[in-house]
């Protein structure tokens, strides 16, 4: 049944305004270790098997030296409204957007790894008015878009387990300080793991969540009836893991050796992140045929100027280090929460992950499921429109009628 989704015109509480502002100080410094470079090898026809390929490297650096323009994208991303607020001791930075009627549907967008609230910009205009790219003026949603702890311009968690929190955080934010009684939920990546959590713990606030992946944990609970489908999927898995997976057992495992690398060394850091967004996107393996020098390097910048690679590894650390304890909470969590949040799913045919429906009903109440015909783990950057359109016609039916 249709939801009515109130919302306060004032946020309830003390969520400040927030400009990105970079010290000048911080930009010069970037460009001094840029011309500093100490350049790596790399041999002859390994190009981009062998990680990130030099010659596109040298490229962009070049780009990025003498180019890139950070004050204008700077100005850019200061169009959206910022704020920042203090929740159990973590300063959450976040965009809040209202949408353009006065019953826009209150939504909250998780990003995951590796971006931050920066995945979501092309698509917050339209879902905050619909009307102006083709859609219907009744679509409209309000849209909050938080960094998660650890990430962009929000707080570095100063202990372990952050992930198991990030869910109440979100309702807090949104019940408490935003003041709506009920709302939906997007996400992927970790985004979808705390989309997951969002509706298991908090059913009596989230009416409907969409996703663009089954969370990944879940193949840690292999069933002992797979379907057939589903083997393939456990084995597409592995398979993927044994080529793609390193990066993440060493952000799981040791992840402050790397990041002190990268976090000293911006070309490092690009050469670490760009891969894979031509690895995981629906590139062809033409990388800017879906991203532009700009937006990987928007990208690239937020991680620098707010030295957070080290922090964005912390989910990985918390998931692969969980104690008994938390997982016997976590299960606990399963049990009291509601699996019954209705749930949509956009599937994108370059995504890292390509799970039957079948997977996925064994965790939520799936209601949609769309295959889409283009698009990768960036769904959002990659084809905005497509994903905007599932999100509008998914959530149409928890709307208030008028």
């Amino acid at each position: 049944m249709p939801v009515k989704a109130q919302r306060q015109e004032e946020p309830r509480a003390a969520a400040s305004p927030f400009t990105i502002s970079i010290p000048q100080a911080t930009i010069d410094d970037l460009r001094e270790r840029l011309a500093r470079t100490r350049w790596t090898s790399q041999a002859k026809g390994l190009e981009w098997n062998y990680g990130t390929d030099l010659g596109y490297l040298r490229d962009l650096t070049d780009y990025w030296q003498g180019q890139y323009d950070w004050r204008k994208q700077e100005d850019a991303l200061n169009q959206f409204h910022h704020h920042k607020v203090e929740i159990d001791g973590i300063g959450i930075h976040f965009i809040h957007e209202r949408g353009k009627t006065a019953n826009s549907f209150p939504l909250i967008l998780t990003h995951g790894y590796p971006d931050s609230f920066y995945r979501f910009a092309k698509i917050i205009p339209m879902l905050v008015d619909p009307q102006s790219f083709g859609g219907r003026a009744e679509d409209a949603f309000d849209v909050v878009v938080p960094d998660l702890p650890g990430y962009g311009f929000s707080d570095k968690p100063t202990t372990g387990g952050t992930l198991f929190q990030v869910n109440g955080l979100w309702a807090h934010l949104m019940t408490k300080a935003l003041g709506y009684q009920k709302f939906g939920a997007h996400g992927g990546d970790w985004g979808s793991t705390v989309t997951e959590q969002l509706a298991r713990s908090h059913s009596d606030s989230v009416v409907a969540i969409h996703l663009t992946d089954v969370p990944f944990g879940h193949l840690f609970q292999k069933p002992d009836d797979p379907t057939s489908d589903e083997k393939k999927f456990f084995e597409k898995s592995e398979e993927w893991v044994q080529k793609e997976g390193a990066y993440a057992l060493i952000q799981s495992t040791k992840p402050q050796s790397l990041a002190a690398g990268l976090n000293d060394s911006p070309v490092g850091l690009a050469a670490w992140l760009v891969e894979k967004y031509r690895t995981w996107s629906d590139c062809g393996g033409q990388i800017e045929s879906r991203f532009t020098k700009d937006e990987l390097l928007n990208h690239i910048m937020i991680y620098w100027v707010t030295e957070s690679i080290g922090s964005s590894f912390l989910p990985y650390y918390d998931y692969a280090n969980a104690s008994a304890l938390t997982w016997t909470k976590e299960s606990i969590k399963k049990f009291v929460g509601s699996a019954e949040v209705p749930a949509a799913f956009s599937l994108f045919p370059r995504d890292i992950s390509h799970p039957p429906r079948q997977w996925a009903e064994r965790f939520f109440n799936v209601q949609r499921w769309t295959k889409m015909p283009q698009g990768g783990h960036f769904a959002a950057m990659e084809e905005p429109a497509l994903l905007a359109e599932d999100i509008r016609a998914f959530f149409r039916p928890f709307r208030t009628a008028h």
